[in-house]
């Protein structure tokens, strides 16, 4: 397993009691597009995948994030990319820190997106799964980060890294495949 980045969120002390999550998510390349969440109350783009349940094999909650959020069945997952840690505010009374760490891994689809099967916060924020070019991802997404609204979370700035990272690995020949 490999770390490629670590972000403490502005305001968190590393100090007291932390609450741990695990996350796993999906890097999927068609071509320079790329399958991502938008989010219409954010107006920002995010990895598919989410949190693992206690004791979930990290494939098979990979493979039922992607179901859920995206519709997608056929998923091969291809490769272990590596993991991005996270300091955040605490999201559970009685805890200090959230620690999140999230694991991407490369990914395959076949075939279309069928039918999602969002959780209801998903619907209420308006999350749909979209194919976009890499660039024009990362492009919005900075775009968001520099005026970012006061009810928006600190997630994009993971999100965005890691669209980063991907780019930066494509262009060297070695896309996260």
């Amino acid at each position: 397993m490999t770390l490629l980045h670590t972000l403490t969120h502005p305001g968190v002390s590393l100090e007291g009691a932390i609450f741990e999550r695990q996350a796993v998510r999906a890097i999927i390349l068609r071509d320079r597009d790329i399958l991502l969440l938008y989010t219409r109350r954010y107006d920002d783009y995010s990895f598919p995948g989410g949190g693992l349940d206690a004791g979930e094999d990290p494939i098979d909650g990979l493979r039922r994030e992607l179901l859920e959020e995206t519709g997608a069945a056929n998923v091969t997952v291809e490769r272990y990319v590596g993991y991005l840690d996270e300091y955040r505010p605490p999201l559970k009374s009685g805890y200090d820190v959230l620690f999140m760490r999230s694991h991407f891994y490369r990914c395959h689809v076949d075939g279309g997106l069928g039918a999602t099967s969002p959780e209801a916060y998903e619907v209420a924020n308006g999350m749909v799964p979209r194919w976009i070019d890499i660039d024009a991802a990362i492009e919005h997404n900075e775009r968001i980060l520099g005026t970012k609204p006061a009810h928006m979370g600190l997630s994009i700035a993971r999100e965005t890294w890691m669209l980063r990272y991907a780019l930066a690995m494509m262009a060297a020949g070695a896309a996260p495949a």
